[in-house]
């Protein structure tokens, strides 16, 4: 299939360090189109898993790339894989909204013989394979059993923010979080569950003053989208608020390094989204040229190595990572993006 010529604008040695920088091109029968489509453009998440991407296509000749919408709707991410699809893709690497809404979609990908790959998705059907960077269970326990719970010395309200009602992950984790604290911080009270915030910072920021206005006594916040703890860190700032409350949550430092400054973010977990590009991009590459995709193998970026291989309840195959970190003030500084 005809390449596209493409310019590789990439940020240099820190993601060629993360991602391997021994890699060499894998072999001159890479013929192959792999679009990766995200949930929305211009944030720094996905702006980072672009460079993974386009790290991606520098190491294998593959002519990959990302696109997606300017909102977080389902419809439109539906409209990016049609146009995917048109355009003669041989693989598609999707991030979704909701992964529901996409499965009419993913399965007629699929049908024309299209390899479909989905990351954050560990519930969808039609998929060749769903590779998550880790246990979503298990990250969603470590909020609460690592932060909150003991920060708020398992006592007091908190409350929790998910990107989307219908975000597969954001949901998982906070389920998690919410049943380890159910089960381990009987005085905890959770108030006004999974504020949805459609992953916009200024949603959680409105929807933050709004409920200490409201409930003043609320001291925890678990945000799960990248601009969630941002937003609510902001309010919680301008209320002068950031020595008496508890913010914790995925981000990445070039979004909450900030609050992580003043305290009004305390912790932030996340994985590198480039890591996890460039992973979904390798998995549909080995489909693409016949290769096996097996439990316990080993992907070329950092976190994806011993790869678990399970079945989900829909009879799809989900791989998982231990790709997760954790960040404070103190060790900010070694995660610059």
């Amino acid at each position: 299939m005809k390449k596209k010529l493409m310019s590789l604008l990439l940020a240099g040695s820190m993601i060629a360090g993360l991602l391997g920088g021994t890699m060499t091109a894998k072999a001159e029968d890479n013929d192959f189109t792999i679009v990766t489509i995200v949930k929305l453009t211009g944030v720094a998440w996905f702006d980072r898993m672009e460079e993974g991407v386009n790290k991606f296509a520098e190491d294998t000749g593959v002519d990959a790339y990302q696109i997606g919408d300017t909102t977080a709707d389902p419809a439109a991410q539906v409209q990016k894989i049609r146009e995917a699809m048109d355009a003669g893709a041989d693989a598609i690497c999707v991030v979704p909204n909701s992964t529901e809404s996409l499965e009419e979609v993913l399965k007629e990908a699929r049908e024309k013989g299209i390899v479909v790959i989905t990351h954050e998705a560990s519930d969808v059907q039609n998929a060749d394979y769903d590779i998550e960077a880790f246990d979503n269970a298990a990250y969603g326990q470590h909020f609460m059993e690592e932060y909150l719970g003991p920060m708020m010395e398992g006592k007091g309200k908190y409350t929790t923010f998910v990107g989307s009602l219908t975000a597969t992950s954001h949901n998982e984790w906070v389920d998690a979080s919410v049943a380890y604290q159910e089960e381990n911080y009987p005085d905890m009270e959770l108030v006004s569950n999974k504020n949805e915030t459609t992953e916009d910072s200024e949603n959680a920021y409105n929807i933050t003053k709004q409920l200490l206005q409201s409930d003043p006594d609320i001291v925890g916040f678990q945000g799960s989208a990248m601009t969630d703890i941002p937003g609510a860190a902001r309010a919680i700032e301008e209320m002068g608020l950031q020595d008496s409350t508890f913010c914790i949550g995925t981000s990445l430092v070039s979004v909450a390094g900030q609050y992580l400054e003043t305290g009004a973010i305390d912790k932030i977990s996340f994985w590198d989204p480039a890591l996890a590009g460039y992973a979904m991009n390798e998995i549909a590459l080995k489909l693409l040229k016949g290769e096996a995709v097996e439990d316990g193998m080993d992907l070329e970026a950092e976190g994806y190595q011993g790869l678990l291989l399970k079945e989900n309840d829909k009879g799809a195959k989900v791989l998982y990572g231990q790709a997760w970190i954790d960040v404070d003030k103190d060790n900010m500084g070694d995660y610059d993006f």
